[in-house]
């Protein structure tokens, strides 16, 4: 019930707000109410990432805050790209090298991270989930470390 707005919206995801995704024309629409959209966001906080055992703070094993649990992040997808959104999440310089290597004892895992690399936040990367982490080798960082 009540007026529809927008129809066939085609957004790319880079869009800072809905009103920049074509078409523009608001009130326009050959569509009803069973066509209705909606969107359920994941938060404003995005969530806290650290480095541990490193010789610095933008040098370490990556973890992840996610539900009130530090999560490992399996080695499996971990490479330079998810590296670079690390080091510029953490506001370090770029990240020099995506080492895999021994995990802490216990703890849960985030599995199957995988990003483009030019996302500003790991929250913007896909796989953001717990999961299982077959190879049992922990993502590791070394970024840049600004002056």
């Amino acid at each position: 019930e009540g007026p529809i707005w927008l129809d066939e919206v085609t957004c790319r995801g880079s869009e800072p707000a809905l009103e920049l995704c074509p078409p523009h024309t608001w009130g326009q629409h050959n569509c009803h109410h069973g066509e209705d959209a909606g969107v359920v966001c994941a938060g404003t906080d995005p969530p806290q990432v650290r480095l541990q055992g490193g010789p610095g703070p933008c040098a370490g094993q990556v973890q992840v805050l996610l539900n009130r649990t530090w999560l490992q992040v399996c080695g499996l997808t971990w490479g330079l790209p998810e590296a670079q959104v690390l080091c510029r999440q953490l506001g370090c310089g770029p990240a020099l090298s995506a080492p895999v290597g021994p995990h802490l004892p216990g703890g849960a895992w985030l599995a199957q991270l995988t990003c483009r690399g030019t996302e500003e936040l790991l929250l913007e990367c896909r796989g953001l989930r717990t999961g299982t982490c077959d190879s049992g080798a922990a993502a590791q960082v070394a970024c840049q470390a600004l002056p």
